[in-house]
């Protein structure tokens, strides 16, 4: 369902009380500022603003849309605050780490996340996430931004600049308004790159404060003067700051320059009390990204492995592409990063303790903790990933209410938006989302998604987005290489059939799939199947394939794919 408003109604909501609004009725609100519960409210909603709370024994107009949230729970709508649009998630992402330019070119790479943002950001809305927050994007992208600024479909999107930073890998530079990283080397050149900056109206400046060599604490005093001019320059320009700054002597450096924001965990020491007095002092907001590097050593070991709703939610092109590394045929190349990538992220792999035990202590000590992914990165998929993020942030020790706050209230502090979103109240924004379950009691029940409302909207998840035939075939797919069998089922019409080629019917339905596949999934834990062709006519598709299913043991075997009404109807299958 979603709410539309006539041209007359539009007109006059902002000047007659109570006129073509929308009522949520007698709904438990979720109250993240002070993390209680309070049942039988009605919530009102005039435009893209709540306009007022009341009991639920309220008089509602009669000209009134509205949603009985009886039993159901109304939060304020999610915010990821730590995403880069400019990387897909996939494998091929960032070509500083993984080199996979002869298999796909990064000019490819950059060309299909501009034409996905919407479908992120579809995804994104779908998830109960209606604001997103982009530290270090590129100059087209923030003319993209604008493009959205007013689609029901889409989350708020706060979006930095190119990073300006103190290290470029060589693969980024001279791409013009496609470059992600602004270099400086000193205080002048720092100032000038973030006057290039302000003609496209970024929504704050993001910083990456990279040391590198023997002696960093050199390296970073050296930088420092820069660091704080652009922090200064920026705040004349009434923009926040955001750092990646992932050493504590940098983020302590860049915390006493000014910074507003750290995008990132300290990870090379347990942080000290007067670290932490610091941040509190200054209100410096922190977003641990717990899950970003472990995805990377779990693509690169080919040892990731995705949930159910991963597996659904994700755009599946991406998630796809991370067991590519089983099958790219220059076999030398994919074992460097299956060895030496590999060791290097198992050694990174070994700050994860010092995170866990830094975010203990900080959310304890009363640090402004917003919750982020990075998505974008190799492994970690645009929306997605923020529950597997949240998880992460119950497993370091937080509460639920602790982490209910960090996607909500902490993601609008971190931009300074906080009057604005981020809680439900009276005059903030109509961003909010209507679950049926309590999520204070579990945080599995976010994924339980009865409405959104974005922007005012009131929208059911599932129309958001319409899933082409070729999406439905790789899901099944991705999640047949993940061995999960509910993953797998979800894209079959319930009377399913599967045909040998090219009449005789040896399947039909879901639960005789089950039992077939999930048996199969048990007793071949290798298997990997890599589509060699791939032919899209119409609502058909027809797979060529080569499964693994065992050691130097492949079945060579063409599948053809019948999609009716959004669902795998039949599938015939030669061998």
């Amino acid at each position: 369902m979603k709410t539309k408003f006539s041209l007359f109604c539009i007109a006059m909501m902002y000047t007659l009380p109570g006129f073509c609004q929308t009522y949520i009725k007698n709904v438990t609100l979720v109250d993240v500022t002070q993390n209680k519960l309070l049942p039988g409210r009605t919530v009102a909603i005039t435009g893209d603003i709540i306009s007022g709370i009341y009991p639920a024994t309220v008089k509602i107009p009669g000209n009134a849309t509205v949603i009985n949230g009886e039993g159901k729970f109304l939060i304020p709508g999610l915010t990821d605050s730590h995403v880069h649009f400019f990387q897909s998630g996939g494998l091929y992402a960032r070509p500083d780490v993984a080199v996979l330019q002869k298999y796909k070119s990064y000019e490819s790479e950059m060309a299909w996340t501009h034409q996905h943002m919407e479908d992120f950001l579809r995804r994104y809305t779908k998830a109960g996430i209606t604001t997103v927050i982009d530290p270090g994007a590129t100059f087209n992208y923030l003319a993209q931004r604008d493009s959205f600024a007013n689609k029901s479909y889409a989350p708020t999107i706060y979006m930095a600049g190119p990073l300006l930073t103190t290290y470029e890998p060589e693969v980024y530079k001279n791409l013009k308004n496609d470059e992600p990283f602004n270099l400086f080397s000193n205080t002048a050149e720092a100032t000038d790159l973030l006057a290039k900056q302000l003609p496209h109206r970024p929504d704050f400046i993001k910083i990456w404060y990279i040391v590198l060599g023997k002696n960093k604490e050199e390296e970073a005093k050296k930088y420092q003067p820069a660091i704080k001019a652009i922090i200064d320059e920026a705040h004349k320009n009434h923009l926040r700051v955001a750092i990646h700054a992932t050493e504590r002597l940098t983020a302590q450096l860049a915390v006493e320059s000014g910074c507003d924001y750290l995008v990132h965990e300290v990870d090379d020491e347990v942080v000290s009390a007067d670290f932490i007095n610091l941040l509190k002092k200054n209100k410096v907001v922190l977003c641990p990204t717990l899950i970003v590097v472990d995805d990377y050593f779990d693509t690169f070991t080919q040892k990731k492995n995705f949930s159910y709703e991963e597996l659904i939610q994700a755009n599946p092109e991406q998630l796809g592409s991370i067991s590519d590394l089983k099958h790219l045929a220059d076999t030398a190349l994919t074992n460097h990063y299956k060895t030496a990538r590999a060791a290097r992220m198992r050694y990174i792999a070994t700050t994860d303790s010092i995170r866990m035990i830094n975010l203990k202590k900080m959310t304890d000590a009363g640090v402004i903790i917003a919750a982020g992914t990075d998505a974008g990165n190799i492994g970690t998929q645009h929306a997605s990933s923020l529950f597997t993020e949240l998880k992460a942030m119950q497993q370091a020790g937080m509460s639920n209410w602790q982490i209910i706050q960090s996607a909500t209230i902490n993601g609008a502090k971190a931009m300074g938006k906080e009057k604005e979103f981020g809680s439900i109240e009276k005059g903030k924004k109509a961003d909010l989302v209507l679950l049926n379950a309590n999520p204070a009691e579990q945080l599995e029940n976010l994924q339980k998604i009865s409405l959104v409302i974005n922007k005012g909207h009131v929208i059911a998840p599932d129309t958001l987005i319409k899933e082409t035939p070729l999406a439905l075939v790789q899901r099944q797919l991705n999640a047949y290489n993940q061995r999960s069998i509910d993953a797998f089922l979800e894209p079959y019409a319930e009377d399913v059939e599967l045909y040998t080629f090219p009449d005789k019917l040896v399947s039909k339905g879901k639960d005789d799939m089950r039992k077939h596949y999930a048996a199969f999934f048990e007793r071949v834990p290798s298997l990997h199947c890599e589509i060699l062709d791939r032919i899209v006519k119409g609502n058909a598709i027809v797979d060529h394939e080569s499964i693994s299913v065992g050691p130097n043991k492949k079945v060579d075997a063409v599948a053809i794919y019948h999609i009716e009404n959004n669902k795998i109807k039949k599938v015939y299958f030669i061998q």
